[in-house]
């Protein structure tokens, strides 16, 4: 079916027929997507817990959160958050010191599972997006996918690797670089850019469009010469939307809320030039590009792109920008954090 391997069950198959209940390590929506697919798979839940520090007989999905030493009988652990959190991260990978422990897999946004199912509606795909990347590459996409079907925390751990690597080896940054930053947040990744160029640059553009998170934006790049900051959206159209103003890094386009502004990058560089474009825009990535498509054909910037929000942009992403522009070599990896987030696309 693929044209590489993976674990013959998925995290959800290998739950199901242990027989045994499960605990969810975790509260939020990662867990509640998980609990839901539980129930529908008949599932048997015993609990909820967390890391002991955050335990403070708190409710969540009807169950009482508790300690795992507080469950008394065999069970499965699954774990239901994201952390890139160094000490939250040894502590998940520990506990398979003493119990059975798998990451389900859920998209950030949307509601296609990572399933047997979804594997086999979408294999095609998958491996016309594998023959894309570069050899060390697709042992990383073989081993993300496997991870997102299997849940095993080894296979995440094994295609790991820190952004010193990607940035020194791959993107080589230069100090000639003209940078648009899509969801740039409050700076840190205006930061990140300026610590691998040196310091040396001809320009950042930075969107982001919450509103209070744009202000602290400002307030970044109020001492960052040939910087500017727009309070936009990333789109594939320039128009006005609904916003999910959160203040943080989930605050999404298309759904309820604020009335927002949206550009493409076709707009914003009709009239400059972009050397290297960062995109992590919450779940807009595909409809980003479509906004990008005469920039990346004309002036090929490199790209550095968010792949993990949902379940269809591991593979979409790749395989759109590559019918845009077949002259880029792909690359991929994943950085720390648990589940597999921060696993990024990069172009050059």
């Amino acid at each position: 079916m693929l044209d590489f391997k993976i674990d013959d069950k998925s995290s959800w198959e290998k739950i199901k027929e242990s027989g045994k209940p499960v605990v969810i390590y975790g509260m939020g929506n990662g867990a509640d997507k998980v609990i839901d697919e539980f129930n529908r798979l008949e599932i048997p839940i015993l609990g909820v817990t967390a890391s002991d520090n955050f335990v403070r007989g708190q409710i969540f999905r009807g169950f009482k959160v508790k300690k795992i030493s507080e469950f008394n009988r065999e069970f499965i652990i699954a774990v239901a958050f994201a952390s890139c959190i160094p000490e939250v991260m040894n502590h998940i990978y520990s506990l398979r010191n003493e119990y059975r422990v798998i990451v389900p897999c859920v998209p950030v946004f949307g509601d296609e599972i990572f399933n047997r199912n979804f594997i086999k509606k979408n294999a095609d795909k998958i491996n016309a997006a594998y023959s894309l990347f570069e050899e060390d590459s697709k042992q990383i996409f073989a081993g993300c996918i496997n991870f997102m079907f299997g849940g095993e925390l080894e296979t995440l751990k094994s295609v790991t690797s820190e952004k010193d690597e990607v940035f020194n080896n791959i993107l080589n940054l230069g100090t000639n670089e003209s940078y648009l930053d899509l969801g740039a947040y409050r700076g840190d990744t205006v930061e990140e850019f300026l610590n691998y160029c040196g310091g040396e640059y001809e320009s950042i553009t930075a969107l982001e469009p919450d509103r209070r998170t744009y202000k602290k934006l400002c307030d970044y790049l109020a001492d960052i010469p040939k910087s500017s900051a727009v309070p936009k959206a990333i789109y594939s159209e320039c128009r006005t939307m609904q916003f999910s103003s959160k203040a943080g890094r989930q605050s999404t386009l298309l759904q309820k809320g604020e009335e927002i502004e949206t550009i493409t990058v076709d707009e914003l560089c009709q009239n400059k030039n972009v050397t290297y474009i960062k995109m992590d825009v919450e779940g807009a990535e595909i409809e980003a590009i479509d906004g990008a498509k005469i920039t990346l054909k004309n002036q090929k910037p490199k790209l550095n792109i968010a792949l993990y929000h949902k379940s269809v942009d591991v593979f979409e992403i790749p395989l759109k920008i590559a019918e845009i522009n077949p002259e880029y070599k792909f690359y991929l990896r994943r950085h720390p954090y648990i589940p597999c987030w921060d696993m990024d696309l990069y172009c050059i």
